[in-house]
Order: structure tokens, then sequence, then C-alpha cells
């Protein structure tokens, strides 16, 4: 792999104390935050409201409700992850969860409340009380209009839109203080540029869009992931990959962003049955519908395989006030010729979320000195194998917040990137590699895996570096497309070679051919790029010392 994008020296450059490489909730909640101590960047791929925050349906889980605890919620978290979480990041998620999302509140977001004024809360999968809070089924659009709102008005926040940001720069001293970018047009600089500051924070989002078939926007195309791997950062826990299991089935050939049935559907009522009207989740966990998400996808796909089908049914004709309290879901379902109040919704699971990334401590400070994460590009071990529904929100808002608190305690000094020769091993992809990229992953890395189909994705990927195949030339000026792609090659490469490695099915990681959990898979996968550009991963059994 490259330890860097084939690109232009950046030449410009725009200096503050902090870059933020992302305009999610993380990244503006983290970017806001900042402002009461620093000048802040933030760096967004597209729009400022492009990402994936504005897809969340469910809403933030945070014990808020009577008779609802932060250890009560810790129980349902570690229990959803399968024996992978790190319980002190839980513990850390639960306890500070509940503040965070006052603050929201008062910062201006409209959740939906009771007649008495608390908090209206909804219940979803692997949650044993209902603590879901909500703005009907578009709480991340909600959340995110406030964010967007507040940062907005922040004369301390500067937004650099439609900015693909390409690489880490080290100072000369190996601490990351800046990022290189490419902006298109906007009435702003275009061109490879530079945002330099004493401390850059990844809030990046997922990596959906490393399949063929996914909830996730456009934008979710494992970026921050690839440009940490490049930079020497530890990747953990890469192989767990939630399918989200009711994703909105267009036909067999569908392909890019999907609509997402939220789990909140479920949560109210709505029962899944297979094509010939047989309900089938009674007998397969103890919360049926509302079980944990990977053994919900699994029940679907073992009885898609049962009846020959290529989905499910979703019954949501018994939810009471559907259209009242799902309007952007009955909206999407209707668009697609399907009408929720009055017929079974088609589903099929979906790549939806990545439970592991770059690696971080409970600062959110990653392995690489200057460098942050938080969201969901960041492995804080929250998730463990398998993300407990409506953690995602909380995670990003609870993790920046403490990056933020973090680096209060005193900003590195500033500095400059340092000159850097070229690389011996750099690259870059043509962009007609990313499809055939996420057709390798679905086929081989989708929600079933097993040794055969896992070593073809990985001799295809091996492939796209063919010289006549895929690699662009080196005469050829690089574009936006082509660093996407490489990018994608990076990221479902280590996902697939620590997929190939973990020899047992946990959580969301489910293996045909070794069916059970092992005790001796209990530990971590950290995969780092070396100097010679070979990704090397490592099992760390756990009770290791984490990162930081």
């Amino acid at each position: 792999m490259p330890r860097r994008l084939r690109a232009a020296r950046p030449s410009w450059s725009i200096r503050g104390d902090v870059v933020v490489v992302g305009s999610g909730v993380a990244g503006l909640m983290v970017a806001l935050r900042l402002s009461r101590f620093a000048r802040v960047l933030v760096v967004t791929k597209a729009r400022v409201d492009a990402g994936a925050t504005r897809w969340a349906q469910g809403g933030i889980a945070a014990a808020l409700g009577p008779g609802d605890t932060p250890e009560q919620h810790l129980a349902d978290t570690l229990a959803a992850g399968a024996g992978l979480c790190v319980e002190e990041a839980v513990r850390v998620l639960v306890n500070e969860g509940p503040d965070v999302v006052r603050e929201l509140a008062e910062l201006g977001a409209r959740f939906d409340v009771e007649p008495n004024g608390d908090f209206a809360l909804t219940r979803e999968g692997g949650h044993l009380r209902r603590r879901i809070v909500h703005a009907r089924d578009a709480t991340g659009a909600e959340i995110e209009r406030a964010l967007i709102a507040a940062v907005r008005s922040n004369d301390r926040i500067q937004l650099i839109e439609h900015a693909l940001a390409l690489d880490l720069l080290p100072a000369d001293d190996g601490r990351i203080c800046g990022v290189s970018l490419h902006v298109l047009g906007e009435g702003r600089p275009d061109g490879v540029g530079a945002a330099v500051g004493r401390a850059v924070v990844l809030a990046t989002g997922g990596l959906g869009q490393v399949f063929a078939a996914t909830t996730n926007p456009p934008e979710a195309s494992g970026d921050g992931v690839a440009m940490a791997l490049r930079a020497g950062a530890e990747i953990v826990d890469l192989e767990f990959v939630q399918f989200h299991p009711t994703v909105l089935w267009l036909g067999p050939d569908a392909r890019g962003q999907l609509p997402l049935i939220s789990e909140a559907v479920r949560g109210e009522g709505a029962v899944l049955i297979d094509v010939t009207g047989e309900r089938f989740m009674d007998g397969v966990h103890p919360l049926a519908e509302l079980a944990p998400r990977y053994v919900v996808a699994r029940a679907i796909v073992e009885r898609m395989r049962a009846t020959g089908a290529d989905h499910v049914l979703l019954d949501a004709r018994r939810v009471p006030g559907f259209e009242r309290r799902f309007p952007t879901i009955a909206a999407a379902c209707r668009r697609f010729g399907v009408d929720p109040v009055t017929t079974p919704i088609p589903v099929a699971p979906g790549a939806h979320y990545a439970c592991g990334g770059v690696r971080t401590d409970l600062r959110g400070r990653t392995t690489v000195p200057g460098l942050y994460a938080c969201g969901e590009v960041a492995g804080t071990g929250v998730h463990g194998a398998n993300r407990l529904a409506s953690n995602s929100l909380l995670e990003g808002l609870v993790f920046a917040a403490r990056v933020a608190d973090d680096l209060s305690g005193g900003l590195p000094r500033a500095a400059d990137p340092a000159e850097r020769e070229d690389e011996k091993v750099t690259g870059l992809l043509a962009a007609g590699a990313a499809r055939r990229i996420r057709l390798a992953m679905t086929d081989g890395v989708g929600v079933l895996r097993d040794a055969d189909g896992l070593a073809v994705a990985g001799e295809r990927l091996a492939a796209e570096w063919t010289p006549d195949l895929a690699s662009l030339p080196a005469e050829a000026a690089p574009e936006p497309e082509s660093w996407e792609a490489t990018n994608l090659h990076a990221v479902a490469s280590v996902l697939t070679r620590a997929a190939s490695l973990r020899t047992e099915s946990r959580g969301c990681h489910w293996r045909a051919d070794y069916p059970e959990t092992s005790s001796r898979w209990h530990g971590h996968l950290v995969s780092v790029l070396n100097a010679d550009g070979m990704v090397v991963t490592r099992f760390e059994p756990r009770g290791t010392p984490e990162a930081g």
C-alpha cells in the first residue's frame, strides 16, 4: 500500500489552532467545545450537512428515564458487544452520556417530549429499557441542524467545505500538525493545499461505501481510516462491520446508499415475517425482533436461505400512528411503491456501521502524537464486536467532548509540516477500481463469510495493483475519484485480512466455516502499515493495556 497518496505539493495553506476533519455530530461537537479556547478549522468533504449524521433515524441512547441507570445501560452495551467491549470506555459513555444529551437540548435540538416536558423515550434492539431520545424518525438531522446553527454563528470556527482530505502532515518531530486537502471550487482556493494546526482531530465517519449496498452516504468511504493508516496509526477491530437488519430491499441489483428502516419501528411493535408470512424471530432470541442487531441480521439471512428469497418482510401495519411517528420512513417507502401502513415492507441486511477504526484511548488520542479521533472513524472500544442500537451518536458526542477537554489542558506548540521527499512506496488507483472493490467486498466479506470467499476477495483486491488493470499511470493527473478509490482499497484490504484471520463467529463477524465463538479469539486484531508499505496485523489478547 502507498505511504501517502500521489498528489501535487500543497500550493497554499490555511492555519488555525486545531484542524477537525469531518462535519458530522462528532466533528461539530468537538469544534464547538474547542472554540472555547482555540481557533478551529473544520474541513469537510462535501457540504457541512452531507455526512451520515443526518441519516440517523432512531435516536440517542442515554439513561434518562425513570428507573433507568447508567449501570443498566452499561450491562446492555456489554451484552451486545459479545465480549470485546472495553468496559472503561463504556463506563465513560453511559455516565457522561445523559449530560451530553441535555447539552444538545440546550443548544437547540428539538427532541420529542412528553406532556410533562420529559424526554419521550422509545426502545430499540438490545435495550432492556426505553432509553432512546428521538426527534420523530429524523433524530440525526435535528441534531445536525442545531449543531450547524451553533457552528455557523461561532466566529472562532472556520468551515472549509467541498474539501477532500488527502494525507496527514507530520512536523519534523513526527507529530501530526496538519492535513493536505483538495478543495473543489465553491469560491475557495482550488487544487491541493494544506490546513495546518497544533493538532488534528479525525471525525470523518464510517466506511460503508466499501460495500456495494449500504445505508451510508457517498461520503462514507473510509478516508479517515486510510489516512491514519498511512500516517502509522494503529487500526483496531476493523473486521466488525455491522449490517443493519432492516434496509429497504429495492431488488437484487440495488447499489449505493439504500433507505434504512429504523430499529425504532420494531421498538414500536413491528415484527419480521418471511415471504410466506411466517414470523420467525420468536425462539431465536428472548428479545425476538429486539435482539442485538447481529442476531437479527443472521436470522434474516438464514431465513432467506431457507426460503430461497432475497428478502424478508417487516410488518408494521399494527404500529399505532405510523405516519406521525415515522414520517421520513413512510415517505421513503412510498417513494419506492410501498405503503407501510397497509403493506409489509421488504427488507434485507445492508452494510451500516464500523464498530472498529483508528485506535484511541479514553481521551481520543490515537497512537500517533498530535492525532485524535472521535465518532465512527475511531476505535474507542465502546462497541466491541457489535454496536448496541443508538450508541453511535452518543459515542461521537461523548468522546468529542473528551478530545476537547484533553486539548484544553494545553495545546501543543505550533509547528510547520516537515519537508518530505517522496516515500519509496507511493501509488494511486484509477477511479474505475472503486466499483470492483465494492463488488469484491459484498461478494466475499458481507454478512456471511468463509475462508474461500475471503480468499477470493483478497485476491481480487490484490489484483487492483496490477499496472495494466487499474493503477493510474505515472503521467496521469490525480483526481478525487482516484484518491477515493485508493482509500477504499486500503480499508477493504485491512478489513478483509482481519476477517480472514479471525477464525470464529463473534458479534457481527459471522464465519460459516467457524460458527462458534472461541475463547482463543477473545481479543483484538490490530493493524499497522510498516515502512515498506506492508500491513502487519497482530492479535492482542484482552487484558493487554489499551492505546495511550
